[in-house]
């Protein structure tokens, strides 16, 4: 990937982060603080999408940045890799709230949310054009696999998503930090198995450019 080539795309996906900050079809648009679009490496082999941003995400404007977020970083670590070698993002860019009498509290993005958001994650993919997705959590999975999808059951396989490209879905961080007792080691080791899985087919050799690209005919 050339310089250039990173530039442009970094340039794209800021315009598309301005555009995104002024959006407020949703409810949830005039409740947050910040609209969080993602961050990373925008030449990232592997895009990992989760659902919406949280508390400390909305307040700091950077996706996956409180204890889910520490989690996540220690499951790509386990595979070798670190934030600035991937691009992370959520399917919507607000954070998604229940009003209750302690105040306001995370749930899961609505059908609506995650329609009215789907332009900005399908120009992200767009941009980034990712070798793989990591979609964490079954909100994120559903956005791409359909209403039926159930995590439990299908998580751990390998599924076609936007432009072909191959998804695997585990479980949300947040989730596996809900668990306790032998449960938390037991999808520990789940989504370990989903993380070497997506690691193996990183270290697979890419595919060889047609000819016309590799050059031989220059000149």
């Amino acid at each position: 990937m050339t310089t250039r080539e990173q530039t442009e795309r970094a340039r794209l996906l800021a315009e598309a982060a301005r555009i995104a900050s002024a959006c407020r079809k949703c409810a949830i648009g005039g409740e947050r603080r910040n609209n969080v679009y993602g961050e990373g490496n925008p030449c990232a082999r592997l895009m990992v999408i989760g659902e919406g941003p949280g508390e400390t995400e909305d307040k700091l404007g950077r996706p996956f940045v409180g204890r889910a977020g520490e989690l996540l970083d220690k499951m790509l670590a386990a595979i070798g890799l670190s934030r600035e070698d991937v691009y992370i993002c959520n399917i919507v860019k607000c954070r998604p709230t229940l009003r209750t009498p302690g105040g306001l509290r995370n749930r899961a993005p609505d059908p609506i949310e995650i329609a009215n958001c789907r332009a900005f994650l399908d120009e992200q993919i767009a941009v980034l054009r990712p070798a793989l997705i990591l979609a964490l959590g079954a909100p994120s999975a559903k956005s791409f696999l359909g209403p039926a999808f159930a995590i439990t059951k299908m998580r751990g396989r390998w599924y076609e998503g936007p432009h072909g490209i191959p998804i695997m879905v585990t479980f949300h961080p947040a989730y596996v930090l809900r668990q306790t007792g032998g449960e938390i080691n037991a999808v520990k080791r789940l989504v370990w198995n989903d993380l070497k899985q997506v690691r193996a087919r990183l270290d697979e050799p890419a595919p060889e450019p047609p000819i016309e690209q590799a050059g031989l005919f220059e000149g």
